[in-house]
C-alpha cells in the first residue's frame, strides 16, 4: 500500500546514489534522496510538512489523492537541437 497523500515521481540520475522527486499534484514539493526507499520515506513526511506550511501561509492546499501513484523514471534531459 502506498502511504502517501499525493502522487510522486522519482527520477533516477546518472549517479546511482542520487534521486530527485516531486509531486505533480502538490505544487512546490520537491526533494532528493539516496535511494528509492529514501525518497518514499522523505516524501511521506515532507508532504505533511509542505501542507502545514501552505496552510500556515493561508495558501491553497490541493485535496489528497484517493489513488496516489508512484512513478519511477530516468531524469528528463533537455533535447539537443
Amino acid at each position: 500500500m502506498i502511504d502517501l497523500p499525493y502522487s510522486l515521481v522519482i527520477e533516477a540520475t546518472e549517479d546511482p546514489t542520487f534521486f530527485g522527486f516531486y509531486s505533480p499534484e502538490l505544487e512546490g514539493f520537491t526533494g532528493v534522496g539516496h535511494s528509492v526507499e529514501d525518497c518514499l520515506y522523505q516524501a511521506r513526511w515532507g508532504m505533511r510538512e509542505h501542507v502545514e506550511l501552505l496552510r500556515g501561509r493561508s495558501l491553497p492546499v490541493p485535496p489528497e489523492s484517493p489513488d496516489p501513484v508512484v512513478t519511477l523514471r530516468n531524469e528528463s534531459r533537455p533535447s539537443v537541437a
